[in-house]
């Protein structure tokens, strides 16, 4: 493990992990891990789990209310040949995000590998001077605590399987270097959106962007810790906004369009995967040059 001694890191000499033996591909696998993804039943995460699954991870699926992810993760199984299952888990409760952890880590070859917070809910308020408070820390708790919740419930186990090098009945563990815990965050936490007005939640996601990077520092020695910002991408979460506003921000990304959910995959895989292992604490943006402008 690695710690801080009056603002200087002690380290154990951990080595970089083998896997790969000088080729990039096998880098990617994720053959016989467990990964986690939350707000799963449909777009950004769904297209995560698909991508893992086909890497060749056992996926764990979260939803809120989105009873198809129950079909989702029968056709990632099947698809797939991996272990793949759908669980209802409501972020904004520290007992629940907890329980289901530990539930799916006993499932799932007894380990945990990869976690992907996705969950969070868009602000659909305008102004946030007019905005519904109760609809603030909706967006907060969502956004920010479930995140949280998520970051310590992994962590927790990472932490565990790095001190004891073993699953969580007792056998070897084979195959772990770090965990990885990946945050879906988003341009909106790089700048401020127009003509949409949307504080409350580009503030949330600035806080996970941050958080992130606080992680990366204390999990040193077990855990990686990083986020993707991604701009405007073809899903539910964006259809409460008008035709004419999209007209407007497509005009101001460099690539002209929105983006698909599949675009992302190859972001996810690389930051879940050893081919990203002496990568922590950075922020992926995702959006089609938006930000480069």
């Amino acid at each position: 493990m690695a710690d801080m001694k009056g603002g200087h890191f002690t380290h154990d000499g951990m080595p970089a992990p083998s896997a790969g033996g000088g080729l990039v591909m096998p880098l990617f696998s994720l053959k016989g891990r467990t990964a986690i993804v939350s707000g799963a039943g449909a777009g950004i995460g769904l297209a995560i789990a698909h991508a893992y699954a086909e890497a060749g991870a056992n996926v764990a699926i979260w939803y809120n209310s989105n009873k198809k992810a129950l079909d989702e993760a029968a056709n990632i199984e099947k698809r797939f040949g991996v272990k793949c299952k759908a669980y209802p888990v409501n972020v904004q409760s520290w007992e629940a995000v907890r329980d289901a952890v530990d539930e799916i880590v006993k499932e799932f070859n007894g380990r945990l590998d990869v976690f992907v917070a996705n969950s969070g809910i868009a602000w659909e308020d305008g102004p946030f001077i007019d905005g519904p408070l109760d609809r603030m820390q909706k967006v907060l708790a969502v956004n920010i605590d479930g995140t949280f919740y998520c970051a310590r419930a992994a962590a927790l186990h990472w932490r565990r399987q790095k001190q004891e090098g073993t699953t969580i009945d007792g056998q070897k563990l084979e195959n772990f270097s770090y965990g990885s815990f990946i945050a879906t965050a988003s341009m909106s936490g790089h700048i401020a959106n127009v003509p949409q007005m949307q504080t409350t939640y580009n503030a949330s996601k600035a806080a996970i962007i941050h958080a992130c990077k606080s992680f990366a520092v204390e999990w040193v020695g077990f855990a990686r810790a990083n986020s993707i910002s991604p701009g405007y991408i073809k899903t539910d979460i964006s259809n409460f906004i008008p035709a004419e506003t999209k007209g407007y921000f497509k005009d101001k990304i460099p690539m002209g369009r929105e983006g698909e959910p599949e675009e992302l995959k190859g972001a996810y895989l690389y930051l879940a995967s050893d081919a990203s292992s002496y990568t922590t604490g950075i922020d992926m943006l995702v959006d089609g040059g938006y930000c480069a402008v």
